[in-house]
């Protein structure tokens, strides 16, 4: 038996010897090209913070990787992958020789592998330079390729590169993911018994995984520790309180994506910013999302949507029909700090999962009544009040088309007339018949000058632009919108605040701002559309406690319905309708559908933050009159009737 053990173990040296003797061969045969380690620039992960640094998603390729460099690696973590993996790395040149015949006599005395004896550096060229066949070509090619890594790299960029690629289970490649991907910490927060369970992964992933068998995770970790304890790198204490430490564990998604329209629009944008390596360059994106705010909006919308389905069943439509019109049923909502232009939340559909379309950004559609405000802004900019007079009576309007002449004869939504009506009634009850009177007494020449202003394209050049017949998407009539929400200066929307490389600020946003009309004049139109919301339209859009105006947008055969408004701050535009652009069930008005959803948002922002600002603003220069009863605003523009003015006691100036 004796004699058997000498030959294995003969047999063993030689085979170790052989590829040492085969070195000069390798050498003068193979050129060993070791510049991805010289020059090592792994792909690394795009991170996405919302506007409070909340990590809202991770945008990578193939490998989810943050980079560390070796100054973020605590000196205790390398301690413990040292103490598991390669006690004597710092006193080799890349192979450890007495190492590897200990493997070799354990080996012979268990009568299979038991043991490696791979150096770090081995593992970082196996790793990263050759494949995993088992062939002695390779097996040599990896002692020289690590003989050739040592005298190109000092110890720490080699252990730099080492805790970057090396994978550690869970899709997590590198010590910096593990530890935010397990425990939701920086490197500099970890505990020891955390590192220890970091260090473990690498040998085995699949099975010492905290996610999946936790236990024996925990066993491999206190090994780690033991061995530290027995070399005298840390003391009984350290060693005791390691031991009995229990750290928790979570099991997240690899992209953590938690605004997925977000996600999608971002990238979009960084394409057009010449961010083409987006998922590879490691860059971290500060977005000007509120992630509280985003998932208070993609509840809001669904509620509202299942609202208006619950509203389906009341009508006895058959099963099948119920179905197909459930499935072609969709919303989208987008948010905006007013003044700044900020997106706050942008929700493209009621399901991410179901339809990724982004009907926020992508979806043009008509909005119906809700543009009457940039109409009605005009006339006040040019002298009209919310006391101006309007014939709310219908016409018959002839005009040519392809040759032919078309009648047109349009008729307010509840198919009425009200005759002589006040312009701020006329808005608030979105009476068609006054709208496209008051154009036809502007001009519609005057009208579509004055349209200028407001930077909308594709303006219809007829009077179907009274009913709204322009295509707009819900970020483009939000972005309108903040002429009225930001006191009479438009702000372009911004989704990016700003990139960051490193330490490199390669992007921040620039405000971009259009002047539309005075501060006074954008506020009288303020007060009718909260009158919209008090006592018109958009009443199913009320919230208790704070300010609101808007207005409400249904287009022909209820096809689409809207609501867009604002609060002193926060300004939001809600969509519903058809993906196929077929007719919603006829009491599906924007009031009804696309108000609530508007309602309950609000109610989200009041219980998540409180103390925002709940009233509006006064500018200086409005004049409160009273009229027949009622309160109406004025200003050096929009002056009241002479024979009121001169009649009215009590009037006042407001600041």
């Amino acid at each position: 038996m004796k004699i058997i053990k000498k030959i294995f173990f003969a047999a063993l040296v030689l085979g170790l010897l052989i590829p040492f003797l085969m070195i000069g061969y390798f050498l003068s045969e193979f050129r060993y090209d070791i510049s991805s380690l010289t020059d090592y620039k792994p792909p690394v992960t795009t991170r996405l913070y919302d506007k409070n640094g909340e990590k809202i998603a991770n945008i990578f390729d193939k490998e989810h990787r943050y980079y560390a460099s070796f100054n973020e690696i605590p000196p205790r973590a390398i301690e413990a992958l040292l103490a598991i993996e390669d006690t004597t790395f710092f006193e080799h040149q890349g192979i450890n020789v007495d190492a590897i015949f200990r493997a070799i006599i354990k080996d012979i005395q268990a009568g299979k592998m038991v043991e490696g004896a791979s150096t770090i550096t081995q593992q970082l060229v196996k790793n990263r330079l050759l494949s995993r066949e088992k062939k002695i070509e390779r097996k040599v090619q990896e002692v020289i390729y690590s003989m050739i890594v040592e005298a190109a790299l000092s110890k720490e960029e080699i252990l730099e590169r080492y805790l970057n690629e090396i994978y550690f289970g869970h899709g997590y490649h590198g010590i910096k993911t593990a530890a935010d991907g397990y425990f939701h910490k920086k490197l500099s927060e970890l505990t020891l018994k955390e590192m220890a369970i970091l260090v473990g992964l690498p040998k085995a992933p699949s099975t010492y995984t905290p996610t999946k068998n936790y236990e024996i995770s925990m066993g491999r970790a206190n090994r780690v520790v033991s061995r530290m304890y027995s070399l005298g790198w840390i003391d009984e204490e350290t060693h005791n309180r390691a031991l009995l430490e229990k750290p928790k564990v979570f099991d997240d998604t690899l992209t953590q994506n938690s605004a997925p329209f977000v996600v999608d629009e971002v990238l979009r944008r960084a394409e057009e910013l010449g961010m083409h390596d987006i998922k590879t360059g490691g860059y971290d994106i500060y977005t000007t999302i509120d992630i509280k705010l985003q998932e208070a909006a993609e509840d809001s919308l669904k509620k509202a949507y299942n609202m208006s389905i619950e509203r389906m069943k009341g009508y006895k439509i058959d099963a099948a029909t119920l179905e197909a019109k459930t499935k072609l049923l969709n919303g989208a909502l987008v948010s905006l700090d007013s003044k700044t232009g900020d997106i706050l939340a942008l929700v493209g559909s009621v399901d991410y999962k179901k339809n990724s379309y982004n009907r926020a950004t992508q979806g043009r559609r008509q909005p119906g009544s809700a543009f009457k405000p940039f109409i009605y802004q005009v006339a006040i900019d040019l002298g009209y009040s919310g006391a101006t007079e309007l014939v709310d009576i219908a016409k018959t309007y002839t005009y040519e088309k392809d040759g032919e002449e078309v009648k047109w004869q349009p008729k307010n939504y509840e198919d009425n007339y009200e005759g002589i009506l006040t312009l701020r009634e006329a808005l608030i009850h979105s009476r068609n018949l006054a709208t496209i009177n008051l154009v036809s007494d502007i001009g519609l020449s005057q009208l579509l000058k004055e349209f200028k202003k407001f930077g909308i394209a594709n303006v219809p050049e007829d009077l179907s632009i009274s009913l709204g017949t322009i295509s707009l998407s819900p970020l483009d009539l939000a972005k309108y919108y903040t002429s009225f929400a930001n006191a009479g200066v438009q702000v372009e929307p911004n989704l990016i605040r700003y990139i960051e490389k490193g330490s490199a600020k390669i992007y921040e946003k620039k405000e971009k701002t259009r002047f539309i009309t005075d501060k006074t004049q954008a506020y009288i139109m303020t007060t009718i559309l909260k009158d919209v919301v008090e006592r018109g339209t958009g009443k199913q859009a009320k919230v208790d406690g704070i300010e609101l105006a808007g207005k409400t947008g249904t287009t022909n055969n209820n096809v689409d319905a809207w609501f867009a408004g604002y609060s002193p701050t926060i300004q939001t535009v809600v969509w519903f309708g058809n993906d196929d652009n077929t007719p919603m069930y006829s009491i599906e008005t924007g009031g009804r559908v696309a108000g609530p959803a508007f309602a309950l948002y609000y109610q989200h922002i009041l219980k998540l933050y409180p103390q925002i600002q709940r009233k509006f603003d006064v500018p200086e220069g409005v004049r409160e009159v009273t009229i027949n009863g009622k309160k109406e605003y004025f200003s050096d523009t929009s002056k009241p009737p002479r024979a009121e003015a001169e009649v009215t006691a009590g009037d006042k100036l407001l600041f």
